[in-house]
């Protein structure tokens, strides 16, 4: 049972969803066009996932922190800030660029929801789960891109919220933040953005 929590843990976990996300959407938003869906979409993958993420790997085997999902609260400082900072580069590009909106929605939503994720982390010294989140979130944004069918994804975010507890990584009120942020601040945020901007 474990082993399956572990499973859900690692390919679910917030660097994978937001590696692919960017794509999914970049691909709807171009208009199926290959080309320009890879570049937008992997500008987002870059700075939100692989560079922070790289960050965290490269952090966690120096031993600043106690491994590549940085379980304990104090030690989510730095990821956090950096993959704030990483994104908002990438962010930044996409306005001057001319993105397509529901790229500029879906990374000003990733933004809201890491300032939100530090406040609750720091501020309230609560430890929200990132993978609840992210993994909630997702499937909002994909959802609202592609379809009501896109929300038996649903299952995944069930699959990964229980490993998150199975594993004792986070209690059950962790998790329910998560999932409450990421559908409220990163699913709604999306959705609200690209009404404003479409």
């Amino acid at each position: 049972m474990l082993r399956f929590a572990r499973l859900a843990t690692e390919i679910l976990a917030p660097w994978v969803w937001v590696l692919t996300l960017p794509l999914a959407v970049a691909w709807s938003a171009t208009g199926h066009r290959p080309i320009p869906a890879l570049s937008w979409g992997l500008l987002i993958s870059v700075t939100g996932s692989l560079l922070p993420m790289a960050l965290i790997v490269r952090g966690a085997k120096r031993g600043r922190w106690d491994g590549h999902h940085v379980t304990d609260r104090a030690g989510r400082r730095v990821p956090l800030l950096f993959a704030g900072l990483s994104l908002g580069v990438g962010f930044a590009v996409l306005l001057v660029g001319g993105a397509p909106p529901a790229l500029i929605a879906l990374a000003a939503s990733m933004l809201a929801s890491l300032v939100v994720a530090v406040a609750i982390t720091f501020g309230a010294k609560f430890k929200i789960s990132l993978h609840a989140a992210v993994a909630s979130a997702a499937v909002v944004v994909l959802t609202l891109t592609y379809g009501p069918w896109l929300l038996l994804l649903a299952v995944l975010v069930a699959w990964v919220a229980w490993s998150r507890v199975a594993l004792r990584d986070h209690t059950t009120p962790e998790v329910l933040a998560g999932l409450l942020m990421g559908v409220v601040v990163g699913g709604g945020g999306y959705w609200a953005l690209l009404t404003a901007l479409t």
